[in-house]
């Protein structure tokens, strides 16, 4: 069952998209919003897609929700997104968004620590 419900939540663009930036490190909703120029409830609606299967956490921090991926995915869930992340390097949609991705002010999101490295503390902003 698990991975017929990984299947089902990967059927879908914007999905994809999103996963595939959060596998970058934590994100709020502005940010998503801001990389993908899509308006915030369609964005919060894929994001509360994802999170009711699995495939996404959310932690509060204020009035502001950060997204990440599981502390701990499935082993299913661990292949598929190696599998998502060796499509997207080909993939010219999801290269503008790294791209977009790295122009963006993440400055309410996750604190960046070493490379690779990410804390779901976040700094203040008016997004």
């Amino acid at each position: 069952m698990e991975l017929v419900r990984i299947y089902e939540s990967l059927c879908d663009i914007t999905r994809l998209r999103l996963i595939h930036l959060l596998a970058q490190g934590p994100l709020c909703v502005c940010h998503f919003q801001d990389v993908l120029g899509e308006p915030q409830v369609k964005i919060s609606k894929h994001l509360a897609y994802l999170r009711a299967r699995g495939l996404v956490e959310v932690e509060r921090e204020g009035q502001w929700m950060v997204y990440h991926l599981p502390e701990k995915p499935s082993a299913e869930l661990t292949a598929n997104l190696r599998c998502l992340q060796d499509c997207a390097r080909e993939n010219p949609q999801f290269q503008k968004d790294l791209a977009r991705l790295k122009r963006t002010d993440l400055s309410c999101g996750p604190v960046q620590h070493a490379p690779g490295k990410t804390s779901t503390k976040t700094r203040r902003c008016a997004c």
